[in-house]
């Protein structure tokens, strides 16, 4: 692990935060680079992924005090410690919330919504990609004990609690493995003819199936509910979103879009 990139004194510049800008912004250009082969306005798709990235880091925070609400209640004071503050959150709370606020900026701006939110779907995987090297980097987000040749150990007292004495599964790697696939997969398909709506169905259920898998490698510190964890039980609801998309853009029968060069 390498939690901090630079460090003069007590000040450091830590790894995960430049991994994950240095991911927001890969993404956009990418989004970017879609959106004006898809014909949509630049600027427009520019100012809905600033106000998806803010939806997106405030509802990971409140997935995260949601799922640790028993802790926060018994000792409010962790609220406001460094480590929460660090803290990346659940990811699937910051897309729902990104979702949204996606779902109502489209609308009051007449974008067309399947053919956006297709356009960003290879960036938002790929950012992800990107980002999970971070969670590496900063030890957050570790796995369960590994007896494989592969497993880690985390040496830096920075990344705390994550336990230092054991051989964990990489998880962040497999993600950010699984995420580069997945990235190179649609992108593929998105500048290659197909329907609207197609793109976000598929990444949807590609990364959906692929996180569900990796938190059985993850530690978990909340319980589990029932056979599940909460993050499996969003995936699957996710799944079935995907799945939902992609049925619905073949029953309507919509046209091949051609996408230029």
């Amino acid at each position: 692990m390498f939690p901090k990139l630079i460090s003069i004194g007590s000040f450091y510049i830590p790894t995960y935060g430049v991994l994950v800008a240095l991911g927001f912004l890969a993404g956009l250009g990418v989004t970017l680079r879609l959106a004006r082969r898809a014909g949509l306005n630049p600027d427009k798709i520019t100012n809905l992924a600033v106000y998806c990235a803010i939806a997106g880091i405030a509802g990971a925070k409140l997935f995260m005090f949601l799922f640790d609400l028993g802790d926060y209640i018994r000792d409010p004071g962790q609220i406001f410690t460094l480590q929460t503050l660090q803290a990346a959150g659940v990811f699937h709370g910051g897309f729902i919330a990104a979702f949204v606020v996606a779902l109502l900026y489209m609308r009051k701006q007449a974008l067309p919504g399947f053919t956006t939110m297709d356009a960003f779907a290879p960036g938002i995987v790929l950012g992800q990609g990107i980002g999970r090297l971070g969670c590496f980097a900063a030890g957050c987000c570790w796995g369960t004990e590994c007896s494989l040749p592969w497993g880690v150990r985390f040496r830096s007292d920075f990344a705390a609690p994550v336990p230092l004495d054991k051989t964990l599964h990489p998880v962040q790697l497999y993600e950010s493995i699984v995420d580069v696939l997945i990235f190179a997969f649609l992108y593929r398909r998105a500048t290659r003819g197909h329907r609207p709506g197609e793109i976000i169905g598929l990444y949807l259920v590609l990364y959906s199936i692929a996180r569900f898998i990796i938190e059985f490698f993850r530690f978990h510190e909340q319980a589990l509910v029932g056979p599940f964890s909460l993050t499996q039980w969003i995936a699957l609801g996710l799944l079935l979103l995907g799945i939902s998309i992609l049925y619905y853009v073949r029953q309507r029968g919509a046209a091949v879009q051609p996408m230029p060069a």
